[in-house]
């Protein structure tokens, strides 16, 4: 059953997946990145809503660097409606230089979708990130609840990019287990 949700799972990223892997016009990914400070765990706090993550809880995202140079991307979230974790691992490549917040990731084979950071907190605190254009957004974070300040920060950036608030679903963080 689990081996179905997974497959399940990947199977709905594919839109995620499209040939284009460049940054949606007007965003400029964060320069100066650094992997190294962005390994480890996010939270997600917000998103905009797609079917492959649709009732999903506790919402977060793994990145490590792989020994072939990639990035291995583990996406994981809780689904109240059939009481289990549900799980999609990835692959992501830099689309240019190391130092630049733009990768191309792939959950499903040859098939690679776009993952720009559009604002990055200098303190790798919070970050917002978009997808192969503007309808794929994620607001994370290092921390389940982030800082009070976080908040207003990530959403001027979503401002900004033109998602309006009322938009974002706000994820639960709430379970003791992610």
């Amino acid at each position: 059953m689990l081996k179905k949700h997974l497959a399940l799972f990947a199977l709905a990223l594919l839109p995620l997946a499209g040939c284009d892997t460049a940054p949606p016009p007007g965003i400029i990914p964060a320069q100066g990145f650094q992997l190294d400070r962005y390994q480890g765990r996010w939270y997600e706090i917000a998103r905009l809503d797609h079917r492959f993550e649709r009732g999903l809880q506790a919402v977060s995202a793994d990145y490590s660097r792989n020994a072939d140079g990639s990035i291995r991307v583990v996406n994981r979230g809780y689904d109240a409606a059939t009481a289990s974790w549900r799980e999609a691992v990835g692959k992501a490549w830099f689309n240019g230089a190391a130092d630049v917040g733009s990768l191309r990731v792939s959950f499903f084979g040859p098939f690679y979708g776009g993952y720009h950071i559009a604002a990055l907190d200098p303190g790798y605190r919070w970050a917002v990130v978009v997808g192969p254009d503007q309808d794929y957004l994620w607001l994370l974070s290092r921390d389940k609840q982030p800082a009070a300040a976080a908040r207003p920060a990530l959403l001027a950036v979503a401002a900004r990019l033109g998602v309006p608030a009322e938009k974002l679903i706000w994820v639960r963080q709430d379970r003791d287990d992610n």
